[in-house]
Parts: C-alpha cells; sequence; structure tokens
C-alpha cells in the first residue's frame, strides 16, 4: 500500500534548517552513526511504509480505512516489539512514530524484510503527529513503552507523560480505547499513575487500581530484560476511555 507519498522526500533526505520551537521537549535529537542496513530502509522502504506527517491527515485516514484497529505506538525505539506485535496481529495497523533517524531506518528495513503491510511509521514529534495527523476517536490503543525517564531531578519537566498529553491522547482514542505505559523507574511509574488516574474520562484496568502484569501481546524488550538483569523492576499501566 502507497500512501501517495512518492514524491515526498524522507526525513534523512531533507536538508533545510530545523524551526526553534521554544516549547520544552520530551527528547532530544540525536545524530549518531546509521548503519547500512538502516540507510537501506530509508532509501528503499521510506515511499511504501513511511508517512508524512505534514500530510495533515489524508495518509491516516487512508490507513483507518484499511485496518478495522488502529494501535499507534509513541517512541518506538529500533521497533523490535513494534514488528512482533504487528507479525502477530496482521489485522490491525500498527503506525509507529518516532523522532531518531536510525530507529526508523531499522524498522522500515525491517518491515520489508518480515514482509509486513500493517505497519508504517512517522519520523516527527508525537505531538505534531497528533495535532496534525491523528483525527478524533479513531485509535484503539495508543502504546509508550519506556520513555525517557529524565532522571534528574532539574529534567523532569521534560517528562513526556503529563495531565497536558495525556489529555490531549484521550481524545484521539475510541470509546473503550486503551492508554499503554510501561516504565522501569519506579518515581516515572508513580508520577504516570497519579497522571493517568486524574484524567476523569479514563479508568485503571487494574483490579487494585494499580499497575497490571505485562500484557501478553507487549513483547519483552532487550531494553527490558538488561534492566531485569541489573535487578530493575518494571511497571505497565493500563487505562480505558469512558464510553460515556
Amino acid at each position: 500500500m502507497v500512501l501517495n507519498n512518492e514524491t515526498t522526500p524522507s526525513p534523512l533526505q531533507k536538508n533545510s534548517p530545523e524551526k526553534i520551537h521554544r516549547a520544552i521537549k520530551s527528547f532530544v535529537k540525536r545524530t549518531g552513526r546509521i548503519t547500512a542496513s538502516q540507510k537501506n530502509g530509508w532509501n528503499n522502504y521510506w515511499k511504501d511504509y513511511g508517512l508524512d506527517h505534514t500530510a495533515g491527515t489524508t495518509q491516516y485516514q487512508q490507513l483507518c480505512a484499511k485496518f478495522n484497529h488502529i494501535v499507534v505506538e509513541i517512541g518506538y525505539g529500533m521497533g523490535d516489539s513494534l514488528i512482533q506485535m504487528a507479525q502477530q496481529n496482521i489485522d490491525t495497523g500498527f503506525i509507529g512514530i518516532e523522532v531518531h533517524t536510525p530507529g526508523v531506518g531499522c524498522l522500515l528495513n525491517n518491515i520489508n524484510l518480515n514482509q509486513l503491510s500493517n505497519i508504517y511509521s512517522y519520523c516527527a514529534d508525537a505531538k505534531e503527529v497528533l495535532n496534525q495527523c491523528i483525527t478524533n476517536s479513531s485509535i484503539d490503543r495508543i502504546q509508550i513503552f519506556f520513555p525517557d525517564p529524565w532522571h534528574k531531578k532539574k529534567h523532569k519537566k521534560r517528562r513526556l507523560i503529563n495531565n497536558e498529553f495525556i489529555e490531549h491522547i484521550v481524545t484521539k482514542l475510541k470509546p473503550s480505547g486503551m492508554i499503554h505505559l510501561a516504565t522501569d523507574w519506579e518515581d516515572y511509574a508513580l508520577q504516570m499513575l497519579e497522571v493517568l488516574t486524574s484524567c476523569d474520562t479514563i479508568s485503571n484496568t487494574a483490579t487494585n487500581n494499580q499497575f497490571v502484569t505485562r500484557p501478553q501481546y507487549r513483547p519483552e524488550t532487550k531494553f527490558e530484560r538488561r534492566g531485569i538483569s541489573l535487578g530493575h523492576k518494571t511497571w505497565d499501566l493500563v487505562f480505558s476511555k469512558n464510553s460515556n
């Protein structure tokens, strides 16, 4: 499925300077080395699986028409778990949002290697994608796994999960749609729980109104396994949008 973006250059090919934004960012763009396979993903498969956030809602609505269920993952890293979920749920459309070009290139290359037709990606700030591309009441599940914890006290204001952001993404969920967050930083987990609980349009699916056991659909990531080997715990939160 080509989403009418054959003439749109990939973000890797754009060389115009980015606009300076005053808003606090929850990420810092890294300009590290891109491998041959990641570059191959960009050069050969962006036209097939890449989504242009400047195209408005057009491409996103095409995907909504193609799939009965839509899952959006914000900050998927190298995309390994997203690939696994797409393989296990071929009738669901998976849309990734990631700002780091090596990760996007890796995902694009692996989509092709695994011959998947139900996974696509934006390479842009999630807030811009949500504002410009994602229509309200259209997503079955939004998932954010292991976002940057910004663990230093002076940096905590950069954390992605806050009241304003959660209230905004809830508007993008279908009735009974799900928000799934995961982290291996306890103080961030507690902050996430406080933020989600304070939003009166969603409800905790945990029986004790705390955390849930990792759902089977969420693969255990390499990052997570490394943390567990170091004695870290993980915390999952799954909240459901109220239907009324």
